[in-house]
């Protein structure tokens, strides 16, 4: 039977590189439901001065419009080469690929005045790939008055919903995001705050590395109380769903303006810790109950620390990775807009107005014929 190929891919809040899986639709059986298998996948990591760019455009800058799109150009090139590597190492032809799902890289994101922007030039990355692009799908959902994110909510309802038990997805990216998929009623969806975003870059800074391995180095710092509570006053917190956010809020200046002379870096790294799980945990309590397993995915999941505070802060949950389900925790959300892609081809909704908040259900994404 012919495959259904799509390719996803996701290059988040993070900044680390861009995640790439190539996806088959293809049914099981001559007269069986279509069925997502990833069966490849690529990461490739961004180098330190796009890394820097990306982080300049996330606030005013002069030139700015040229660096956007400069920088753009660019994405596009590296994702246009983690595309053709992934089709080398499994000898597959552009031609057999219907088309690409690109989230792009978000430089700012602000629903509240009307407008989301990530960039990646999908006409070029059309172009040098020779393959359908399909990107910008969070624009559609705020024209329609939704936040424009979570949009893996409806993703996770396909794939890791349960007839008789109530469950959590939680993706850890830069910014920690929550889907609740219950048995009766419905799905909800939403961003908690901070995931790995302010871990990630107070490590760079203090460790000169890219990001706190296994947390072993918040493990080894104590909660500084007075700081933790400071931060959790953040309004954000308190907001009722559906609510997105992103590093317009979560940045190390934000940090920055509550440290003190005293705080010793590992204290402050183990805060940083703590402030995702409270959120993460506090979550759930408020908007997922009576949610019985709790589903890991995103780079948050090979952080051991934070998942043992998890597990500690909701001890009558089931914490796990989504490998359970059948899915790989760092493959979740790029194999996401790969079917995000075919939903847009097959003139399909691809939010949840529940969880975006959006007047009503869209079809998502602009489509960039190769």
């Amino acid at each position: 039977m012919a495959k259904e190929l799509f390719i996803g891919l996701m290059s988040g809040t993070s900044l680390d590189g861009v995640d790439v899986a190539l996806v088959d639709f293809s049914p099981a059986t001559e007269s069986g439901a279509a069925q997502l298998r990833v069966i490849a996948t690529h990461y490739l990591a961004f180098a330190p001065k796009l890394q820097t760019d990306l982080l300049i455009l996330h606030t005013a800058s002069a030139n700015e419009l040229e660096l956007a799109a400069l920088t753009a150009n660019e994405l596009a090139r590296i994702y246009a080469h983690s595309v053709q590597q992934l089709l080398l190492q499994e000898g597959i032809n552009s031609e057999d690929v219907r088309a690409i799902g690109s989230h792009g890289q978000t430089i700012r994101h602000r629903p509240e005045l009307g407008f989301t922007l990530q960039i990646g030039n999908a006409a070029l990355l059309a172009e040098l790939t020779g393959i359908d692009v399909i990107a910008d799908f969070r624009s559609r959902d705020i024209a329609a008055g939704g936040q424009g994110a979570p949009l893996v909510p409806a993703f996770h309802q396909a794939m890791f919903n349960h007839a008789q038990i109530d469950r959590v997805i939680v993706n850890i990216g830069g910014i920690a995001n929550l889907t609740y998929l219950p048995v009766t009623g419905a799905v909800s969806g939403f961003d908690s705050g901070p995931g790995n975003m302010l871990m990630d870059a107070w490590a760079s800074r203090h460790l000169g590395k890219a990001y706190d391995e296994s947390g072993h180095w918040a493990a080894s710092g104590f909660i500084i109380e007075e700081l933790l509570a400071t931060l959790l006053d953040n309004d954000f917190f308190s907001q009722s769903p559906p609510k997105s956010t992103g590093r317009d809020l979560f940045n190390l200046p934000w940090l920055e303006q509550y440290l003190q002379a005293g705080y010793k870096a590992a204290d402050v790294q183990r805060t940083l810790l703590e402030l995702t799980a409270c959120t993460i945990a506090t979550a759930i309590d408020t908007h997922c109950t009576p949610a019985e397993e709790a589903y890991i995915c995103g780079g948050g999941a090979h952080n051991h620390a934070l998942l043992q505070r998890l597990q500690h802060l909701l001890p009558s949950m089931k914490i796990a990775l989504t490998d359970e389900l059948g899915m790989q925790a760092d493959w979740v959300e790029a194999a996401a807009f790969a079917w995000l892609a075919k939903r847009t081809l097959q003139r399909e909704p691809g939010n949840l107005p529940a969880v975006t908040g959006a007047s009503g259900l869209r079809i998502l994404g602009a489509i960039h014929p190769h």
